[in-house]
């Protein structure tokens, strides 16, 4: 248990760290997603850093071990020089106990350093004879403390059966400074027996080299990669700049500036296709002109043929209402076409006003006419007008509106004849099961949905329903005489209030529309109220 405890705690701080890690790095995730520039400048400056610094990694541990060679050979040789002299002078010593023989040592000593090149300071020379317990260790400088230098291990290299010329490279404080010193050991051979010269060269001017070759190095690499940051920076510059000017062309011919153009400097390819883009802005600013004239031309069409057949369809209205007002006196055949006639009107006039209304919203002529209303009225009132119809084809109208007043200031008679609409589809559309008007709002909204438990919909008629003169089922006879324009004509009526009109469907399993309103007039809808999906459908789902 305690270590259960002890994971979720760990897993809380870390989803903890990382929503912070998000949240504080997401100024730069979004640069990094918004700008080609950024990417290859970064990109560039990585891959140049990485490159720069293998390359002048090596280069400076090449250089000093080039270095490093160059002094151990000198070393060497100098070494080999001093092992001579030192034979040399020690053959005249046949005994160890040779009371001159310290003394000579010292000597010898002294006149190796003496041959010391100045060149190299803090330059170090020991003799001891390990075999001569007699004979002391004699250093110079006396002053440096040679056990840190000459280790144990490399006395016993340099004094055992095979003993012979040591090397190793050991670091100590020489007159509070710390140095690095190349240390050789080698045996000489005399005839009162062996002793062993250690030379010890300090490497300062090698790593002094090394130093300043490595910071040249590193100067030279961050030089360079600064270098090909910039000229990656501004090569990008020079492809990225004509593609924003382009993006920025682009929006503005979206948001309707069709006069809009590039600027083409030059024959290259960036030339090349700021022309081919002027060339597309200009197409496509032409046939945007003529499709907008033909828009114009069919909405004032559609517009001046419905207000001329006004006057002959007035015309036509009193005489057929004053043969449908005289039918009982008529054949039984002539009655019934005097009321299909009248029927038929009935229709012509509301298919003539659906037009009107649908060609005042493509001129952008439509106004909202707000008022504090209070809705729960006008559902009452639409489903009360639909009762009859309701009825004759077996389908039962359950309202589940509040108790309360919702009041919202939208037009009345707008959402009258949109709520008409919905509720009168989903009579048509019910197959004699119930129908389901349910209202609810908060602060910001009101929501209407109507649902019928029908033929439903299928996958992507829900974005079709809108659509003028659509009808999923071309075969099936209209129940309520519509005009295939109401529900085209009560998204725009939604839309007009700043609102939505919405669709659900599943076949077999019915259909719903979702109207949602702002409660005040002008303000943006966020959330709607009731769910799109049916509560229903949600559980089962689940």
């Amino acid at each position: 248990m305690p270590v259960r405890r002890a994971l979720r705690v760990v897993r809380r701080y870390w989803r903890v760290l990382v929503r912070y890690s998000m949240r504080y790095t997401a100024p730069a995730r979004r640069a990094w997603r918004r700008s080609l520039q950024l990417r290859v400048v970064t990109i560039t400056l990585l891959a140049s850093s990485l490159l720069v610094g293998t390359f002048g990694a090596f280069i400076a541990d090449r250089s000093a071990e080039i270095l490093l060679s160059r002094a151990d050979d000198e070393a060497r040789s100098a070494l080999n020089t001093k092992v001579k002299f030192a034979y040399d002078q020690l053959t005249l010593y046949p005994q160890p106990r040779d009371p001159q023989l310290p003394r000579a040592l010292t000597e010898l000593v002294d006149d190796l350093f003496a041959g010391e090149s100045t060149a190299r300071g803090n330059t170090v020379i020991s003799i001891r004879a390990e075999g001569s317990p007699d004979l002391k260790a004699v250093v110079v400088p006396p002053s440096v403390d040679t056990s840190d230098l000459i280790t144990p291990e490399m006395v016993k290299a340099v004094t055992g059966p095979d003993g012979g010329v040591s090397r190793q490279i050991r670091t100590t404080v020489f007159q509070g400074e710390t140095i690095k010193y190349l240390v050789y050991g080698s045996p000489v051979t005399t005839r009162f027996g062996q002793v062993e010269l250690y030379y010890m060269v300090p490497l300062t001017s090698e790593d002094q080299d090394a130093n300043l070759m490595g910071t040249t190095v590193l100067a030279t690499g961050l030089a360079l990669v600064i270098l090909l940051g910039v000229v990656a920076a501004l090569v990008t510059r020079l492809v990225v700049t004509p593609v924003r000017v382009a993006a920025r062309t682009a929006q503005r011919l979206s948001a309707g500036l069709l006069d809009q153009r590039m600027k083409v400097d030059g024959e290259d390819d960036l030339a090349l296709l700021a022309a081919a883009f002027n060339q597309m802005a200009a197409n496509l600013q032409r046939q945007i002109v003529r499709l907008e004239e033909m828009s114009r031309l069919q909405r004032r069409f559609t517009s001046d043929v419905s207000h001329e057949l006004r006057t002959p369809l007035t015309t036509v209205r009193m005489a057929a209402d004053l043969i449908f007002s005289e039918r009982d006196e008529f054949d039984p055949a002539v009655a019934r076409s005097a009321e299909l006639l009248q029927a038929e009107l009935d229709r012509f006039e509301e298919l003539l006003t659906d037009l009107l209304e649908i060609s005042r919203f493509d001129a952008g002529f439509a106004a909202l006419d707000a008022e504090h209303t209070d809705l729960v009225p006008i559902v009452e009132r639409v489903c009360e007008r639909l009762t009859g119809l309701a009825e004759r084809v077996g389908v039962e109208l359950e309202l589940r509106l509040p108790d309360t007043p919702v009041i919202a200031e939208v037009d009345p008679r707008r959402v009258e004849r949109v709520l008409r609409n919905l509720v009168g589809n989903a009579v048509e559309h019910a197959e004699a099961k119930p129908v389901q008007i349910t209202m609810a709002t908060d602060d910001a909204a009101v929501a209407i949905t109507v649902r019928d438990h029908g033929i439903g919909l299928k996958p992507g008629e829900e974005r079709l329903v809108f659509n003028r003169f659509w009808r999923a089922d071309p075969s099936r006879a209209r129940q309520t005489g519509g005009t295939g324009l109401g529900l085209s004509i009560s998204v725009e009526d939604a839309r007009l209030h700043g609102g939505w009109l919405e669709a659900w469907g599943s076949p077999g399993e019915g259909a719903q529309f979702r109207l949602t309103l702002p409660v005040r007039a002008g303000d943006r809808l966020v959330a709607a109220p009731l769910p799109l999906i049916p509560r229903d459908r949600t559980a089962e789902v689940s």
